[in-house]
């Protein structure tokens, strides 16, 4: 049977998700950070050499990687229409934003983090300079770009409700982990009204729902 190895707070709610979505056959096993330096325990690291979340086993096979993941699932269900196929007028949209989320957005919101650590572990004496260091990177590059992926997604949600159109797809399950931290982590104000729309019809999902009372309080790394 497949097995979800569930990092709490991290990108395996989208699996979660995913299967709770499909009503897929799977069981869970928790694991919880370490409560001082918040990263995953010695245990879960051991599943791959990578040591990230998300990752799953099913028999012999270990697999870790969000799309990697969804896609194996869903290749198991003999249809979805959380994957368009490729004649549907969904398909290029979701494409787009079920692959943007980890190689534009997710690295920019891990970014964030990073900068705010940066300056929140560094030692008194030097924190004076790190923070003024981190100031004028986060102006000449991660803002602008972090205002240009909400700027588009705001775009995007304003003329559907999902990411690839009108329908739910695989793309809002994983732009959806994204959007929660965005959320928290740099900020979804009133510029962003289709932004938070969207948060809000996701949390209402019945299978979103049925995800997070298996999770657990979801408290996605603020800083």
């Amino acid at each position: 049977m497949l097995t979800l190895h569930h990092l709490e707070n991290s990108q395996s709610i989208r699996v979660l998700w995913l299967l709770e979505e499909l009503e897929y056959d799977y069981q869970i096993q928790h694991y919880k950070r370490d409560s001082a330096t918040s990263l995953a325990p010695e245990n879960y690291k051991a599943l791959h050499i990578m040591g990230t979340s998300p990752c799953i086993t099913d028999g012999a096979l270990v697999l870790p990687e969000t799309n990697a993941i969804l896609d194996y699932i869903m290749d198991k269900v003999d249809e979805t229409a959380l994957r368009p196929d490729c004649q549907s007028s969904l398909r290029t949209n979701y494409l787009y934003w079920y692959h943007a989320a980890q190689a534009s957005f997710m690295p920019l919101l891990l970014e964030s983090l990073i900068f705010k650590r940066m300056v929140n572990k560094a030692p008194a004496i030097i924190r004076p300079i790190i923070r003024l260091v981190v100031k004028k990177v986060k102006e000449n590059y991660l803002d602008m770009r972090l205002g240009k992926m909400l700027s588009q997604i705001e775009s995007r949600l304003a003329e559907s409700k999902w990411f690839a159109g009108d329908s739910f797809t695989a793309a809002d399950i994983v732009m959806g982990y994204c959007m929660e931290v965005a959320n928290v982590r740099v900020g979804m104000d009133d510029r962003y009204p289709n932004a938070q729309r969207f948060l809000t019809q996701m949390r209402q999902r019945p299978a979103y729902k049925r995800a997070m009372d298996k999770n657990g309080i979801f408290e996605p790394l603020a800083q």
